[in-house]
């Protein structure tokens, strides 16, 4: 009896064992598994398709109609410029798919942006703005902005590159400027407390704002010069686009000053400072040559991000080896956006 009491105990702990090893097994191939999805989507790019759906019409009608039906592209330019979905790649894909598949055949013949953003980065802004311009250039589609929150800086830019901008009226609208940094300088507290910094260059002011030295009167001149020019360029872009907008003003008044809806109507930024979501439809659609009485459909475009895409671009230190350590210096500060150019409102 003593023999089959303790044969029942060893089967028993022998399968809770196997059991044990069976789950340690499919952790580990999952995350083997995760490291081989990371390594191969830094090796292999392959284009992602947009995602769509059926928005709704100025009668709050989303039937899906024919596939001759001509359509009217809603684009979300919603959260931080340059993060996420908010990048020139994913943007210029989806503007991509708007001529192909279902939508082929020239179908898109307006453009609505759902404007909702602080800005971001000055890169990702221009280059946005720019593929708009192009776009409209080559397709000779309309373009209508919406503003339902906030069109701040990056958002500005994008936004003139609109026919039209309107805004609901407790929106907030402005903020044309550049900024970068900030920037620390450490070494008088290095001083203090006996720590000294060696760094080996080549090249004159290779090590610009080192913030482990005094800075030198002038090394940052060539960055001004960089954030001049970047700022020209924007007021240039708003300018051009908003006539109403006086540009000298802009530059020594108004300055990176934010505004409400109303008031940025009155100095010339928007078109239309009380509007509803519906006002800037209607006239999209109407600068779109679609009849009156013609049924149009409204598509909503959207970069496609698979759940591998994002856990393999994830931040987690488990799958980048590494950690990250951020300083806060103001709202929507991020490692990506460190040491970039910005077209950002940061209040």
């Amino acid at each position: 009896m003593n023999f089959t009491r303790e044969s029942i105990f060893i089967s028993a702990l022998r399968g809770f064992f196997k059991t044990f090893a069976v789950i340690i097994g499919i952790a580990v191939a999952v995350f083997v598994i995760m490291l081989g999805l990371n390594a191969v989507s830094n090796q292999v790019e392959v284009p992602n398709k947009s995602e769509m759906k059926v928005s709704a019409d100025t009668n709050w009608s989303r039937k899906l109609l024919p596939s001759t039906t001509p359509v009217i592209l809603r684009i979300n330019i919603q959260g931080v410029i340059g993060m996420g979905k908010m990048k020139e790649d994913k943007f210029k894909t989806l503007l991509l798919d708007s001529r192909e598949g279902v939508l082929a055949n020239d179908r898109v013949k307006g453009i609505i942006l759902h404007v909702n953003t602080p800005g971001g980065s000055a890169s990702d802004s221009s280059a946005i703005y720019n593929l708009l311009k192009e776009y409209k250039k080559r397709y000779k589609t309309p373009v209508i902005a919406y503003v339902d929150g906030i069109c701040a800086s990056g958002g500005m830019y994008i936004s003139s590159a609109a026919d039209e901008i309107f805004a609901s009226e407790d929106s907030i609208v402005g903020s044309v400027g550049v900024r970068l940094g900030p920037t620390f300088n450490f070494s008088e507290a290095m001083t203090k407390v006996g720590v000294k910094s060696l760094t080996l260059t080549e090249g004159k002011d290779k090590d610009a704002l080192n913030p482990f030295r005094p800075w030198k009167e002038g090394e940052d001149t060539a960055l001004k010069d960089i954030i001049a020019a970047s700022y020209k360029q924007f007021v240039k872009a708003v300018t051009d686009s908003r006539k109403d907008l006086d540009r000298e003003k802009l530059i020594t008044e108004y300055g990176a000053n934010v505004f409400i809806a109303g008031k940025a109507k009155e100095l010339g930024y928007i078109d239309n400072g009380k509007a509803r979501y519906d006002d800037a439809l209607t006239a999209v659609v109407k600068a779109s040559g679609i009849k009156e009485d013609e049924k149009y459909q409204v598509i909503e475009m959207e970069p496609y991000q698979s759940i591998f895409s994002e856990l393999a671009d994830s931040q987690n230190a488990l799958f980048k080896g590494k950690l990250e350590h951020i300083f806060p210096t103001g709202a929507h500060t991020t490692t990506e956006l460190s040491g970039k150019l910005l077209y950002l409102y940061q209040p």
